[in-house]
């Protein structure tokens, strides 16, 4: 098995669950709060070690003690953690995530995660590894890090999300690009939801296609996912799950799609799998702590 390596961010989330959410100006009184570890890199990362498969993380925190609790809580999943950076002056990232009715709202303040750069990759690329990008670290160190993945021989993903303006060549360099579709329609400026019928998410799909990208996988909740490769557009089912919290749940999806491509799976078949984990994930409170492990997945598998 390849291993993956993940470069993106680490943020603290503050997890503020309520009935429902405040109207402007209102005041709620009895919601709970809950510090997790989160961020799109290192939930991904977690997604893909407690699948076992074999992972790096690259990226940085702040000098302070939610940097520190996010270093151990990776080391505790059997993340290589080598590649983070400590930046000095600067804190480590945290997101504010207001949960209600199974859904959420977040509010991020970057911090550390604005100040990585290519100088802090301290990794190698080999051929037969899976690279995982997303776009809540610089654009330009997300592309800088994709060309040297992609010039060793490496598999390249590219979560785009949040989107964010980014240069034309970067899908150039994308073996799988994934996002859900609010980031398809912003990517390629057509009006979608999660219910648009599937030969629109197709059409935009290949508009990415269009721009480098080989293959591209659109996540739709429930609905599950479609894949668009050279050979064709694929729909990959859903699973039935018991909503609890779907913070994390497209960060699980990257993780174990990356799992998955690691071993030698397609990406429809990376995606399926993927699917399966993801419906284990939203059983559970939080992000990175509601990754399931191989285990969890296989049963939800068989009973599908």
């Amino acid at each position: 098995m390849s291993r993956v390596v993940v470069c993106g961010s680490l943020n603290m989330d503050v997890v503020v669950q309520s009935a429902r959410r405040p109207a402007r100006g209102e005041t709620l009184l009895g919601a709970k709060i809950s510090l997790l570890p989160g961020g799109k890199g290192l939930n991904q990362a977690v997604a893909s070690a407690r699948l076992a498969t074999p992972t790096t993380m690259l990226g940085a925190v702040g000098e302070d003690a939610f940097g520190h609790t996010l270093r151990g809580f990776l080391a505790d999943n059997d993340v290589n953690t080598l590649g983070l950076s400590v930046v000095a002056g600067h804190a480590t990232g945290v997101a504010l995530i207001q949960v209600a009715g199974g859904d959420n709202a977040i509010t991020v303040a970057s911090g550390a995660n604005s100040h990585f750069t290519k100088a802090m990759m301290r990794d190698t690329p080999h051929r037969g590894d899976v690279w995982v990008a997303q776009f809540e670290t610089p654009i330009a160190t997300t592309q800088a890090i994709l060309a040297e993945a992609r010039a060793a021989g490496a598999r390249t993903v590219l979560n785009l999300a949040p989107m964010a303006p980014h240069p034309a060549s970067l899908l150039k360099l994308v073996d799988v690009a994934v996002l859900n579709e609010v980031e398809l329609a912003q990517a390629t400026k057509s009006r979608l939801t999660a219910a648009s019928p599937v030969k629109t998410i197709v059409a935009a799909c290949e508009k990415l296609r269009s721009k480098g990208a080989r293959a591209v996988i659109a996540t739709l909740g429930a609905r599950g996912a479609v894949v668009v490769t050279a050979e064709g557009a694929t729909v990959v089912a859903g699973f039935k799950a018991k909503v609890v919290d779907t913070t994390g749940a497209g960060d699980c999806f990257v993780g174990a799609l990356a799992a998955r491509l690691a071993s030698g799976a397609t990406p429809m078949e990376a995606a399926r799998y993927a699917n399966a984990a993801a419906a284990c994930s939203v059983e559970r409170l939080g992000a990175a702590p509601s990754m399931p492990t191989a285990e969890e997945v296989a049963a939800r598998l068989a009973r599908a």
